[in-house]
């Protein structure tokens, strides 16, 4: 207990100097957030399984996302991107895996493509339309739930990301580890940033890797996980002796701060969807990406 004080205490005596050393020193290896770096297997089926899935393009993107709600996954803007086609893969309770097709997506107005992802000056937030539900065996995170995150606050990260970056085949498995919250870093736009509650990012520890982005960011446990944030993008660690994005800065989009437009936006799809179906595109002010 007092090793864990001490360190709580150094991230938030040094913070502010800490994260500017630590985002110039790994500039050149920030990158959108990939697998888990040193996470633990999922195994429960009532545990955090039930609210996170991958989602994969027809042109190989891997990312992760949360669900909050039967039909619709939040994940990172920059997760769907590209012009292709996208699936959601979930794990049942036996942990085999079944693809869902993603229908649309809508993306947070001020996020803004083709900027790299510490420089990005929007927010990094999309929803997802599912084709159909996910049924009773998954449980949505509520983002109205969500509440403001502080430095020292222990949290979880949830991911189908590489756990290092040259393990390419370590993807696709669902792993969660536990992060300390440094603070918030404001460079174009503002995340909360999170590191290996030991290592602080100074050197290689837990936290996101490739596949990872989208993925979320909770407090609480089975059954009552509240969502706080979606993965957007992770560095090395700042004594690192190869360019890496892992193991070092996991910085994440705080929920609480964009709760309304996730809230007006969901509601706008399954709106439609309930109403219309699936015979024709909905409104063009509420999606972004479109694939009926």
């Amino acid at each position: 207990m007092a090793d864990g004080n001490w360190h709580i205490t150094a991230v938030m005596l040094g913070l502010r100097a800490f994260l500017t050393v630590a985002a110039l020193a790994c500039a050149a290896a920030l990158s959108p957030a990939g697998a888990i770096a040193q996470g633990k297997v999922v195994r429960d089926p009532d545990g955090i399984r039930r609210s996170v899935v991958q989602i994969e393009s027809s042109r190989g993107e891997l990312c992760s996302g949360a669900v909050i709600a039967p039909d619709l996954v939040l994940t990172a803007a920059h997760c769907v991107l590209q012009r292709a086609n996208y699936r959601v893969v979930i794990v049942d309770r036996s942990f085999r895996r079944y693809a869902v097709r993603a229908v649309a997506a809508a993306m947070h107005p001020d996020f803004v493509a083709g900027t790299t992802p510490r420089n990005q000056p929007g927010v990094d937030l999309a929803i997802i339309k599912l084709e159909g539900s996910l049924g009773g065996d998954f449980l949505p995170l509520d983002p109205r739930d969500a509440t403001a995150v502080a430095p020292g606050d222990s949290v979880i990260l949830a991911g189908f990301g590489l756990t290092a970056e040259n393990r390419r085949g370590s993807a696709r498995v669902l792993r969660q580890t536990r992060l300390v919250t440094l603070g918030t870093l404001k460079v174009a736009n503002q995340v909360l940033v999170m590191a290996d509650e030991h290592r602080l990012a100074v050197t290689a520890g837990a936290g996101a890797c490739r596949g990872d982005s989208g993925g979320p960011v909770v407090r609480g446990g089975p059954g009552q996980y509240q969502l706080l944030g979606i993965v957007s993008w992770s560095s090395g660690a700042r004594q690192s002796r190869v360019a890496t994005a892992c193991g070092g800065l996991t910085a994440v989009t705080p929920v609480v701060d964009h709760e309304d437009w996730i809230s007006s936006r969901s509601r706008e799809l399954r709106v439609f969807a309930a109403e219309r179906g699936y015979g024709s595109p909905p409104p063009r002010t509420i999606y972004d990406w479109f694939a009926w």
